[in-house]
């Protein structure tokens, strides 16, 4: 983490200078005419995308919630690495691993052969594979993560907070305005129920759940299919005898159904998922009236011969498994040639069943793909087209998600011994699990070859960063004093763009000659892409990695790109420049399939996915790509 570049100021360090207010927050203050971006909805989407714009206090950005404070209680819980690995970014995945419960083995149980009543253990799985991520699997209170977002927004130079007591009642669009086009009619819910308040912006985005109003009020349905099963979910505070209520557990009884255990925060607190009955295809859930009473005694019967004695529920609720799916993510019928100001993410556009912990997970990262590219529009970085990208990218993965979450609902629905059994006595459910595990851990993401994904023309020089997945972090250290880190972490949820330059063993001048270049010549991006008067790194972040110890490399003899002046006093950065770990984490040019001989760059979005991957000297392309994405300056 650094600071003070602006100059010292005590304190928390996180607390960020505040820019100049552009509105009046006061009790009696009239809400605003006019914004750049609306959000609507607290969720965790809508706060990933506030966390992001927050960063820019150019950017007016409002966010808006029907409900009169944050959650406290229940909705989601689990964390998947991925997101983890964007907490980070955001500054607060160090947090989020001490107060979490980290799920680190997942146990199955099911019949007994000899006694088909009672439940055994059958097995345990890893539950993140070596060197999936430096992060863990968590699981933690949806509400925390809500204030740890909130902290971010309330800290960031904008000082955003949420609007609450305010809902979407209509949208419309004038697609012939070339300023704040949409036109949002807010109602309160609150002190002053009912009473509308209309307001302009250039860019609204709809996080508003499952019903959601502004999905309805650019045309978008949910399409999907129900399976016709009641699930209850509770949060409880209770004693067992059951051994492993301290791990992860998928438990298949014999007759009454299934079972998950999620382990939760603080030691005492445990969820439990308990399968109710089947529905008609024409019956609701809500119909048939389950209390909590009844999700306690269908678990006893689920996990005889162990019994849970409940001392409190803190939360429970009933629903319904459905997978649904909008046509697009954004406001732009198919076939029409326009750019896209209203956007949908999260329970918005996509929904599905909550046991392979992906609802809260998939909606962030919608947000996370969402926040730089508004980012660049609005800051003149990037022409308006670059956001026709997010309903085309993230389309295509709620999509994965949906077929994957089908299939696997179906299988922890499945009565033991109605599946398959293959590749010897291992359960259907327990090998489907196994192979769900870079899905459920976020990682299975590959974003298709577009004007922000290269194509694969190089990929042999960096086996292991594939193009369109998210960057692998892996060990480092840095150069000036010797810190021993993960690569990854200099990644901050600022909208930058990362080029990571690999040294090769061929031409040790490469990295000398590729710095000098980026930093001085009218083709290079970063010349090209930065505007005066800012830092050099402001859009384009290079850091350089080599193969020797630290010892062996002299800081002093680094480009200057490498040793950037940065800030209003002119100091320098002294953390652009890496090495290989040689303390025994592991050596990243192995770990990543970087090619030793040649090195390469690596050239990183700012959501953390790889863009492209180039032999060091390739000038021109890395140029070329660059112009696809960003306005010259």
């Amino acid at each position: 983490m650094q600071y003070y570049v602006d100059g010292f100021r005590g304190g928390d360090p996180d607390v960020k200078a505040a820019a100049p207010t552009w509105r009046d927050r006061g009790p009696n203050a009239r809400l605003p005419e006019k914004v750049d971006v609306l959000i609507v909805g607290t969720g965790p989407a809508g706060l990933c995308l506030a966390a992001q714009l927050a960063q820019f206090p150019e950017i007016r950005t409002m966010i808006v919630e029907r409900n009169p404070c944050n959650i406290v209680k229940g909705q989601a819980d689990g964390v998947s690495v991925r997101t983890m690995e964007m907490f980070q970014a955001f500054g607060f995945a160090e947090t989020v691993k001490r107060e979490s419960y980290w799920v680190n083995q997942t146990s199955f149980w099911m019949p007994d052969p000899k006694n088909p009543a009672h439940i055994r253990r059958i097995g345990r799985v890893q539950d993140v594979a070596d060197d999936q991520s430096e992060m863990p699997h968590t699981l933690i209170n949806q509400a925390r993560l809500h204030q740890l977002f909130l902290d971010v927004m309330k800290n960031a130079p904008s000082r955003l907070e949420p609007d609450y007591s305010l809902a979407l009642r209509d949208l419309s669009i004038d697609h012939a305005a070339e300023s704040h086009p949409v036109t949002v009619t807010l109602e309160d819910t609150g002190v002053n129920w009912g009473e509308t308040t209309t307001i302009r912006a250039n860019y609204v985005l709809g996080c508003d759940g499952a019903r959601s109003n502004v999905r309805k009020a650019i045309g978008g349905q949910l399409h999907g299919d129900a399976a016709h099963q009641a699930w209850g979910v509770m949060d409880i505070l209770a004693n067992t005898d059951f051994p492993d209520v301290r791990q992860k557990c998928l438990i298949a009884s014999a007759t009454e159904g299934n079972v998950l255990i999620l382990p939760r925060e603080g030691g005492y607190l445990f969820r439990m998922y308990v399968e109710l009955d089947k529905l008609n295809p024409d019956e609701r859930v809500a119909s048939r009236q389950f209390t909590q009473d009844d999700l306690i005694a269908a678990a006893n019967r689920i996990m005889a011969p162990y019994t849970i004695d409940v001392k409190k529920v803190v939360w429970w609720s009933i629903y319904e498994i459905g997978h649904r799916l909008t046509d697009r993510f954004d406001d732009v019928p198919a076939g029409e040639d326009r750019n896209p100001r209203v956007f949908t993410a999260g329970d918005a556009c996509h929904t599905h069943s909550p046991k392979a912990g992906q609802g809260m997970n998939v909606s962030m990262q919608d947000a996370f793909n969402l926040g730089w590219k508004l980012a660049h529009v609005l800051q003149g970085k990037a022409d308006p087209s670059l956001l026709r990208s997010y309903s085309a990218e993230r389309w295509v993965e709620a999509k994965r998600l949906i077929d994957t979450d089908h299939a696997w609902a179906r299988v922890m629905s499945a009565p033991p011994g109605t599946s398959d059994l293959d590749k010897g006595d291992e359960p259907r459910f327990m090998r489907q699990f196994k192979e769900n595990l870079e899905f459920t851990g976020g990682l299975a993401v590959k974003y298709d070859e577009s004007a922000l994904t290269a194509a694969p023309l190089h990929q042999a020089l960096a086996t292991g960063q594939g193009i369109g997945r998210r960057f692998h972090s892996a060990p480092v250290v840095r150069v000036a004093d010797a810190m021993q880190m993960q690569l990854g972490h200099v990644a901050e949820a600022d909208g930058r763009w990362r080029i990571y330059a690999f040294a090769g063993r061929q031409d040790a001048s490469a990295i000398h000659r590729l710095a000098d270049w980026l930093e001085h010549d009218p083709d290079s991006p970063v010349v090209r892409h930065t505007g005066k008067g800012v830092d050099i790194d402001a859009v384009i972040d290079v850091r350089a990695v080599f193969q020797q110890t630290f010892d062996a490399l002299a800081l002093e003899d680094m480009p200057t790109l490498l040793r950037p002046i940065k800030g209003p006093l002119g100091l320098q950065d002294h953390e652009k420049v890496f090495c290989v770990d040689y303390k025994g984490l592991g050596d990243i040019y192995d770990m990543r399939g970087i090619d030793r001989e040649r090195g390469c760059l690596i050239v990183v979005r700012p959501d953390q996915y790889v863009a492209h991957v180039l032999p060091l000297d390739a000038r021109e392309e890395l140029s070329r790509f660059f112009a696809g994405v960003l306005l010259p300056v």
